[in-house]
Formats: structure tokens, sequence, C-alpha cells
């Protein structure tokens, strides 16, 4: 009995050897005045969590009544968007941003192919008809990813154990390019962080 109990451990060991343990992380937000900043973007870059990613589906950013729906969108590497226009008046979609340069020439309805976002980074939006029309898309390499409600705050759960990069994005800041950074160790521990945003637009 004690052979066989000694082989089920054995057997049990090796089956689980390679399991982590699952963290998770809250993160607040405040600007550079400190008060909570809703609507940021809190994701987490890790090796494990680079392996992990899958592109989205049935993702659009509509044109309605002279603005972009979402106004604000995170989506994961490799998903394909479409820019359904839901306006009477003819638009012309672009970006010139380094993570994704493209053009909708002016249209009506749904272009036939959708626009792939295959580059982490933040893509900027526009209309070249409308100048007031402005967007923002933000590409993560990560499945771990959140926006901040109205009291700064965000949960992000299921963590892979790992040395990792907590990264924070917002429309304001003064290089949209480049999100805020800091180094963090996940373990399988629930972490509190705050984070405080420098350089934004006012």
């Amino acid at each position: 009995m004690m052979r066989l109990l000694s082989r089920l451990m054995a057997l049990f060991c090796s089956l689980t050897a390679g399991a982590t343990l699952a963290g998770s992380l809250d993160v607040t937000v405040l600007d550079d005045s400190g008060k909570p900043l809703p609507d940021a973007v809190v994701f987490l870059d890790s090796a494990p969590a680079k392996r992990m990613v899958k592109p989205l589906t049935g993702v659009q950013v509509a044109q309605k009544d002279l603005r972009f729906v979402p106004a604000l969108l995170v989506v994961t590497t490799g998903t394909a968007v479409s820019f359904p226009n839901m306006d009477s008046v003819r638009h012309h979609v672009y970006s010139f941003s380094s993570a994704k340069r493209f053009e909708l020439k002016l249209y009506v309805g749904t272009p036939l192919e959708p626009v792939v976002f295959d580059q982490p980074g933040a893509v900027v939006l526009g209309c070249n008809i409308h100048d007031q029309m402005i967007g923002y898309l933000l590409v993560v390499d990560t499945p771990f990813y959140g926006l901040t409600n109205e009291e700064g705050k965000v949960s992000l759960h299921d963590l892979p154990t790992a040395a990792s990069t907590l990264r924070v994005w917002h429309s304001r800041l003064i290089n949209s390019a480049q999100p805020q950074s800091q180094a963090i160790q996940v373990d399988g521990n629930n972490k509190t962080q705050t984070v405080s945003l420098k350089k934004l637009r006012k």
C-alpha cells in the first residue's frame, strides 16, 4: 500500500510540476494631481501572457452621430476591426500612428475588409472630413487588461506567475505612443498597486 501511495504521489508531482499559481492584481491609477483617473488602460505584459494572447472576434468601431463609438477600444494583437458608418453622411477614416497606418476613403455602410491590427501600440483614429472626430484604439500583446472605473480602479485576475511589466495608458498622455511602465513580480497572491501617471494633457 505504501509503495502504491508513493507512486501516486510521484505521478501527481510530475503532473503538477509545470503548473503555476494564478495571481491577481488590484490597480489604482491617479493623475498627476493625485485624483482618480477613469478610462485608463491597465495591462500586464509577460512572456507567459504573450503566449496566451489570441485575436478577438466580432470587433467594430462605428461612426455614429459624428463620433467614434466606442471612443476608446482595447484589442489584442491580430484582431480584425470593422468600421461601419451608421451616419447618413460619408466618412473617411484614417490613422497615421506608427502602430497601424491605414485609410478607409469616403464611404457609407461597412467596408468589405476589416482592418487587422497586428502590432501592439496606440492608434489614434480620425476622419478626414470631420476634424472633431477623434478615437483611440490600443493594441496590447496580452490577454490581461482592463479599464479603470470612475474611482480609478481596475482588477486583473488569473495572472500567470512571472516577472511582468505593468503598463498604464491614457489618451491624455502627452506621448500617447508610450504607456507608463514598471516592473512587477506576479505570484499566487492578491497584490495592490497604485500608479500615478505623469505628463498628462489638461
